[in-house]
């Protein structure tokens, strides 16, 4: 076989970037350029090359024999006999993986593909061996490229300081953890002596939860706040980082009870850190935030060192900025959104009683603008209200700019945002978009007239227009299934006529006119919230009303609440008790509630399970309503058919 790289072989393995087996994989091989050790005494990283092409990747463990002595070798050739391409986050560019290799040759004289390299030497390996036996001083020559033997390339790379990388003897090869690489940095290492050390560091992309040791170099980009929970094995502590190496490779981490209380106040925004002796394990994509499929646990004997002569090797926190009139497909949603805004007014802070465990936590809301010339209300939680919303009050009349990352959208008044506790606000940054928002402020912004983005927002829109045309089910679905939703709630959209309202139905309940939430009689007079914590004169009434909808294949009962039932019945709560109220023959309360009857509506419906009387039961409750758009509706159905027609 010949000695030479597979022509297009980094093309080969982009086009299969998971074979199944060993048998899959083609005939591999590469040359090895860039070969350094990871940190860990058993892992390198290397530069695949084809002679046209290049891919960064990493080698396994069990090769390490062969690296130390001198088998696998930098400008060397290997065969990849499996391995798998993993995407880097945030870049259109790919990480080999390899899983088995083999070594091919020894150390080339040359890189392949650079200064005239010919691909294919026409060497054979078995050729080679005898030649290398028969020749004295262990030099070949032939079409043009000098191979040499193994154990001359060692000395000669090890002579030179620009041919490949220094592989030291096995045992000067351990990984060294955070402290002790700051420690080195400490005693005024020399600059070449600290790069070597640099090239100890893992990169996030390369690590998994079977590494041993390692230490990564990285910034702090988002810090949440301290939170206590409790469950069976009792009460404890804990809070999250998002950690992003120098490639923007970003990760999660979490620390719990006395590891939270070591590190709370150590690792700070935007400082750099040497990271070891961490875990890691698969992320649950339910709370993840970050695009890693690991995250990161840190423990009591975690290592964990500022590198502050190295901050500026670090990306700062990175946004990715939604305008403020394209929040509404987000409303509800799970994912996470990054705004830019100029400050147009902030409250003063409130105190707002936590129902899950009556603690009493502050809350501040700031109304910002953009380009779009739409405004939206952003509420800081916590901290944020009374640090940074301080900072926000105090300095109001010259309307700041605020750059918010990770907020969650809300239905509140159309369309709303609130902060977490990973949520980082960064007040007038440095950025062009920043410059871009001021700029259009000062020159045109001031003077406009500015639009709520809830304000004229139906239901369709702020669920997403798609949502009410997909996930397209018949109530018969519903019925049908018994067992829908029991592991969790199922959503799904259905077009259906409401058939019938039962007017002797509690139709509303009273309701705070702050919070909204439920109220009481006081004693004397008015009435009582208590999320609130106060007494007031009037409420407000809000539907929770129960409908019967029917379409081709059947009918079902829908729980609705405030918003929705006030667009199927046509006014507001409080309005249609007047007309219960008003005694006549006409009976005007039954006439409005038949008026909502047998009117199409697009329904966006919960399956979910409840107990009643000790039985489980079906519950559906409309999560959005949007009039039928008969367009819209042909246009669907049309879909409908031709991939019905596309099936058969």
């Amino acid at each position: 076989m010949a000695k030479t790289v597979t022509p297009g072989a980094i093309s080969i393995m982009r086009s299969t970037p998971s074979p199944d087996s060993s048998g899959d994989v083609p005939d591999i091989v590469v040359q090895v350029l860039d070969l350094k050790s990871t940190g860990s005494r058993n892992r390198f990283m290397f530069t695949a090359n084809d002679g046209k092409m290049k891919l960064k990747g990493i080698l396994p463990s069990n090769v390490e024999s062969e690296i130390l002595s001198g088998s696998i070798q930098n400008l060397g050739l290997i065969r990849i006999l499996h391995y798998t391409l993993n995407d880097i986050p945030n870049k259109s560019d790919k990480y080999l993986v390899v899983n088995k290799c083999e070594a091919v040759s020894p150390a080339l004289e040359m890189e392949i593909g650079s200064d005239g390299g010919d691909l294919d030497s026409g060497i054979m390996l078995k050729k080679l061996k005898q030649e290398n036996e028969a020749n004295s001083d262990g030099k070949i020559e032939e079409s043009g490229i000098l191979l040499k033997p193994k154990q001359e390339v060692e000395v000669e790379n090890q002579a030179k300081t620009g041919a490949g990388v220094l592989l030291k003897p096995k045992q000067e090869m351990v990984a060294k953890s955070a402290a002790q690489i700051v420690h080195e940095q400490s005693r005024n290492m020399a600059p070449a002596a600290r790069l070597a050390m640099t090239r100890r560091v893992h990169p996030l992309v390369s690590l998994n939860p079977y590494q041993g040791s390692w230490t990564i170099k990285v910034r702090v980009t988002s810090k949440g706040n301290m939170r206590t929970y409790r469950n069976a094995r009792g009460e404890g502590c804990v809070f999250n980082v998002e950690l992003t190496d120098e490639d923007g490779t970003q990760i999660q981490a979490t620390m719990f009870n006395d590891a939270a209380r070591k590190f709370y106040d150590k690792l700070e925004m935007g400082k750099v850190y040497y990271i070891s002796r961490g875990s890691l394990k698969v992320a649950n994509k339910q709370f993840k935030t970050v695009q890693n499929d690991y995250e990161m646990t840190l423990n009591e004997n975690s290592e964990v060192e500022e590198a502050s002569s190295e901050a500026s090797f670090v990306p700062e926190t990175k946004f990715n900025f939604v305008p403020i009139d394209m929040l509404g497909p987000h409303v509800n949603g799970k994912e996470l959104i990054d705004v830019i805004g100029v400050v147009q007014s902030v409250s003063p802070t409130m105190s707002i009683r936590r129902k899950s465990n009556n603690d009493i936590i502050p809350k501040r809301d700031i109304t910002i603008a953009d380009e779009t010339k739409k405004t939206v209300v952003v509420s800081l939680w916590n901290d944020l209200a009374t640090t940074v919303g301080q900072e926000l009050l105090d300095s109001s009349d010259q309307s700041p700019i605020v750059a918010i990352k990770s907020l969650r959208v809300g239905d509140f008044q159309g369309v709303s945002l609130s902060t977490i506790s990973r949520s980082v606000v960064k007040v007038n940054p440095e950025t062009p978009e920043a410059e871009k928002l001021r700029s259009w402020f000062d020159s045109e912004g001031k003077g406009s007239s500015m639009d709520s983005v809830g304000s004229g927002i139906t239901a369709s829109s702020r669920n997403g227009s798609r949502s009410m045309y997909s996930d397209r089910v018949f109530l018969s679905h519903f019925t049908s299934n018994p067992s829908l939703g029991d592991d969790k709630p199922a959503f799904f959209s259905v077009r259906a006529y409401v058939s019938f309202i039962k007017p002797d139905q509690t139709m509303w309940y009273r309701a705070c006119k702050t919070c909204n939430k439920k109220v009481t009689e006081a004693i004397g007079s008015g009435y009582w919230c208590e999320g609130c914590q106060k007494n007031d004169e009037g409420c407000s009434l809000r539907y929770i009303m129960v409908a019967k909808v029917s379409d081709p294949s059947g009918e079902a009962w829908l729980s609705t609440f405030n918003e929705e039932a006030e667009h199927i019945i046509g006014c507001p709560a409080d309005e249609l008790n007047q007309l219960r109220s008003q005694e006549n023959e006409e009976n005007p309360y039954q006439l409005k509630l038949k008026q909502a009857t047998w009117v199409p509506h697009l329904f966006r419906v919960s399956v979910a399970q409840h107990e009643y009387m000790g039985e489980k039961r079906q519950r559906l409750t409309v999560r959005g309503i949007a009039p039928v758009d008969f367009a819209a509706e042909s246009r669907f159905l049309l879909e409908e058919i031709t991939k019905e027609k596309a099936s058969q």
